[in-house]
Formats: C-alpha cells, sequence, structure tokens
C-alpha cells in the first residue's frame, strides 16, 4: 500500500487488476485505516481514471452477494446522488413505471445520504422487507416485473470504509460506485450524473463494461431529467454481433422538445420528512401528482424504455408508452403486487 500511494502522489495511475486487489485487501484489514484514508483523499485530489474505476467494481462485486436473476433483459435506473438538489423518488418512481409497461426492472438502492428519502427509505416506507433470498427476488422480478436489492446486503465491501467516508468533509470515489454495483449485474442502466464530467467518465465505463445504456444531466445541476431546463442525454448500444458497431446518440434536449412544459424547482422538492416524499411517490403512481411531477417521472421513465428498446422506439412513441402506464394504472398495480409480495 505505501508504494501505491507513492505512485498516486506522483500522479501515476494503477492498472484495473491493482484496484481490484487493493479493494479486496480492503475488506480484509490487511492496511491500517490511515492508509486507506490517504488512498482515499490522494484518489479524490487526483482524480479517478476509468480502470481505476472499474477495478474497485470488480473488487466490490467479486467481495459481495451475487444475485443471479432468472431473466434475459432488465433495467436499473439510478442517479449518482450528491446533487444536493433534495428531490422526489424520480427514479424509483421511474421504475415501477417502466415495469408497468411491460418490462422488467432490477432496482439497486440504499438509504438516503443527501436528501429526505432515498430509494431504500420510500420502498421501506411502504412496508417491504429487504432480502438476499434468490428465490424471492427471481420470483418480484419474474411475477411482478420488478425486482428491489437494498444495497447494504450485497456489497459488503462498504463497511469497511464507510466510518472513513462519513469521516472525511468530502465524496470520495466510492460515491462513483453506488451506479455500477448492481449485484444483479443488468443489461441496461440510465443513470443520472450531476455534471457533465461525470457523463464522460460513465461513457466509458458503460462502454467497457459492455452494457446498453443511457446517460442523463440537466444543465443546471440536477442528477436526473428535470424538466427545469435543458438536459443532455448521452445514448449507447452495445452491438448484438460480433464485430459489431455500438450505435446511439448525444443530445441536448429542451422540455418543449418532449412536449413538457418547463417545471419549476420548488415542483421538484421531496418535502421536509420521508412521509412527505412517499407521498408525492404515491400521488404519481396513483395519476394525482402536480402535473410537472408526473412529466419528469414520465420523462425519465421513457429513456429507460427507449434503452431497453436498444433504440429502436423514438422517444415520442417512449412517453406514451409511460404515460399509458400510469393512465391505465398498470404501475399502480405492479407497485402494489410487488408490496404485497415482498412485504
Amino acid at each position: 500500500m505505501k508504494e501505491i500511494l507513492n505512485r498516486i502522489l506522483n500522479h501515476e495511475e494503477l492498472s484495473r487488476e491493482e484496484t481490484k486487489q487493493v479493494l479486496i485487501g480492503i475488506t480484509q484489514d490487511k492496511y491500517p485505516v490511515e492508509q486507506v484514508t490517504a488512498l482515499l483523499t490522494g484518489i479524490q485530489m487526483r482524480g479517478i481514471t476509468v480502470d481505476e474505476l472499474l477495478g474497485f467494481r470488480d473488487g466490490i462485486l467479486e467481495t459481495g452477494v451475487p444475485v443471479p436473476l432468472q431473466c434475459d433483459r432488465y433495467i436499473d435506473v439510478v442517479g449518482t446522488g450528491g446533487d444536493r438538489k433534495n428531490t422526489f423518488n424520480i427514479s424509483t418512481t421511474s421504475c415501477f413505471v417502466i415495469a408497468g409497461a411491460g418490462y422488467r426492472v432490477a432496482k439497486h438502492g440504499n438509504f438516503a445520504a443527501t436528501s429526505t428519502s432515498g430509494a431504500s427509505n420510500v420502498i421501506a416506507h411502504h412496508g417491504v422487507r429487504f432480502t438476499d433470498d434468490i428465490d424471492r427476488l427471481n420470483r418480484s422480478i419474474n411475477e411482478v416485473g420488478i425486482v428491489y436489492l437494498h444495497a447494504q446486503l450485497f456489497a459488503r465491501a462498504m463497511k469497511f470504509v464507510g466510518p472513513i467516508r462519513k469521516a472525511l468533509p468530502f465524496p470520495t470515489f466510492f460515491n462513483l460506485l453506488g451506479p455500477i454495483v448492481n449485484p444483479s449485474k443488468p443489461q441496461c442502466q440510465l443513470l443520472g450524473v450531476a455534471n457533465l464530467d461525470q457523463m464522460r467518465l460513465y461513457s466509458q465505463v458503460y462502454q467497457k463494461i459492455g452494457i446498453d445504456y443511457g446517460i442523463v444531466n440537466s444543465i443546471d445541476g440536477y442528477d436526473e431529467i428535470s424538466l427545469t431546463g435543458d438536459f443532455k442525454v448521452t445514448v449507447g448500444i452495445h452491438p448484438t454481433v460480433p464485430d459489431g458497431s455500438p450505435s446511439g446518440y448525444e443530445r441536448i434536449f429542451s422540455p418543449a422538445d418532449l412536449g413538457f412544459r418547463k417545471a419549476l424547482p420548488e415542483e421538484l422538492v421531496a418535502g421536509a420528512t420521508e412521509e412527505e416524499a412517499a407521498q408525492i411517490f404515491d400521488a404519481v403512481l396513483e395519476n394525482r401528482a402536480l402535473p410537472a411531477q408526473k412529466d419528469i417521472v414520465l420523462a425519465n421513465a421513457a429513456f429507460g424504455i427507449q434503452v431497453l428498446e436498444r433504440g429502436s422506439k423514438s422517444i415520442d412513441e417512449c412517453i406514451e408508452m409511460a404515460r399509458e402506464s400510469i393512465d391505465s394504472g398498470r404501475a399502480l398495480q405492479t407497485f402494489r403486487r410487488f408490496v404485497e409480495l415482498n412485504s
């Protein structure tokens, strides 16, 4: 570890295998806490590379609990967090809209770190019990269309760095790992990022992992499509044939491009309590939310559907599929069946 710290101090890059072994070593208590703190600080100051991030991801997945889902194609919708906008549970709500539209979803999440309510908060609020029982997880995704994976049950490595991360006054690269350590290894992901540097980083990460992805960023700093202004979307579709070329696009949209009005920041706020956040979540699925709240969920769900469809459907078609999921009551029915099965 001393040699690695010296290399980081000299701005040298580590290989994917080296960071994987470092992560495994952390879970084996091989290093003093001072050295792990220096590692997190040094990489944060220098900036993490794609291969380093992938190596840490490999280590977390190898030391964690795998979730082999018996399902051909499914998506995770997640944000990096940390935008400090305290929005309601947009990604989680979008997941139930996507599942209500007939697709499969494996949502990976945790309790809130910087907002009123994280994915695990709103799920647990409705009486769901988190589990790592593979049979129950498979039953949920195949019978209901969606499964929830509470991160703390699967990423065992995170507990070894938890106290250090709490003690440091700045975010570390572990914040970047959350979205890419879904233990079921989904073939598709829609990721919201808080800035364009993260968009470039994750684009390269997803290309190396080889999954279909969409990455979204609202130009005014939201780690999701907020409809408060213009937003950028990058979509990458992995080729289905050997030696095929990847497809996709990179584009800046305005709310009007999707047929939506511009939203006000206060229309996205989760409220002051977990209960208030859950009420907004329920209102969207029950089709009685503010128009802006529904529109924001429709926009995020639509880009998730487009990734699942490998870009074969226009975004307008995907918005209508998401709208039908809510308007028909299927999104709400999916959620109720999910709660019934998992409580």
